[in-house]
């Protein structure tokens, strides 16, 4: 039978955890689960899904006169391991930077009672994709379809819960639910991304869309768009700023074709086209029409 040296290896471990919690200053005292858990935050955007759409994302056995009882019941529970993962990470920045005056608990449990009154807001923002997707898209039989099958849809569930979470002040919350759709879709989303009615991503692989992207109404995009920051501003040590606006502002009924990309804080105007793998870093005035072959019509903004 092989031997392992597993004594060896834990004590090595042990010690290249306290290197890194000695180097970032972080206490050594024993205490439970400092962060967050990727597996909860899963577990609960799934539970999510069905609350949403009871009758499509929800249980297999779930009968529609059962639809109340069953969203009432995945919601009581939801929402109490929300809390439990709201007060993980507000404990986690209250270690960081200590003030005796704030009240973990308190701010948890109105983040978490502010995300479920939000609720009805997201399914409603969250059928004008579906339907936004299932009229765009000369291949969708169903709406049900849709929403069952496209992963543009799936990432937009993940992004319109991440951002909910994002504008309460949950940001590492939002930022893993955000990467659970990343990884299942392959389209990244920043959960600060803010994104009106009726967006639709289609094919979406290799999508990418920056924190402080403004996306207008009705726009659709292909795979491996990018709405990306041009460049990345340093402060007087020489760290990156965070928070600058530095990503596109995409106005109403834009259409973005495959592998475009678009750099900075740049207008697209109401209604432009823009074609597939243009690399644009100036503003696009409403109703142009922007291919390689004709640059001329993206012209700055006076």
């Amino acid at each position: 039978m092989a031997r392992f040296d597993i004594a060896e290896i834990t004590g090595a471990l042990h010690t290249a955890r306290n290197e890194w919690r000695d180097a970032q200053g972080r206490s050594r005292e024993p205490r439970g689960r400092e962060f967050p858990s990727r597996d909860a935050m899963a577990q609960l955007v799934v539970a999510l899904q069905g609350v949403l759409f009871p009758m499509r994302l929800g249980p297999l056995e779930l009968r529609q006169e059962s639809e109340d009882v069953y969203v009432a019941y995945t919601l009581d529970a939801a929402l109490h391991a929300l809390h439990g993962q709201a007060l993980l990470e507000l404990n986690y920045y209250a270690r960081r930077d200590p003030r005796p005056e704030v009240d973990v608990d308190a701010l948890a449990l109105a983040a978490v009672r502010a995300f479920g009154a939000a609720l009805p807001d997201v399914r409603r923002l969250l059928d004008s994709d579906v339907l936004a997707a299932y009229q765009g898209d000369p291949a969708a039989h169903s709406v049900d379809e849709v929403l069952l099958c496209y992963p543009g849809v799936l990432a937009m569930i993940h992004h319109r819960l991440a951002h909910t979470l994002y504008t309460l002040d949950l940001p590492l919350l939002a930022r893993i639910v955000a990467e659970l759709a990343h990884g299942q879709t392959g389209i990244d989303i920043h959960p600060g991304a803010q994104i009106g009615p009726g967006f639709f991503i289609d094919h979406g692989t290799g999508v990418v869309i920056g924190e402080t992207a403004v996306i207008g109404r009705r726009v659709r995009i292909y795979q491996a768009v990018t709405l990306g920051a041009k460049r990345f501003p340093l402060d007087t040590e020489g760290h990156l700023q965070k928070g600058l606006p530095r990503h596109p502002l995409v106005e109403d009924d834009v259409v973005i074709y495959a592998g475009a990309t678009i750099l900075g804080r740049v207008t697209i105007g109401q209604g432009a086209t823009i074609g597939g793998n243009v690399w644009i870093t100036d503003h696009v005035p409403a109703g142009a029409s922007v291919t390689q072959a004709s640059l001329q019509n993206a012209r700055p903004i006076a």
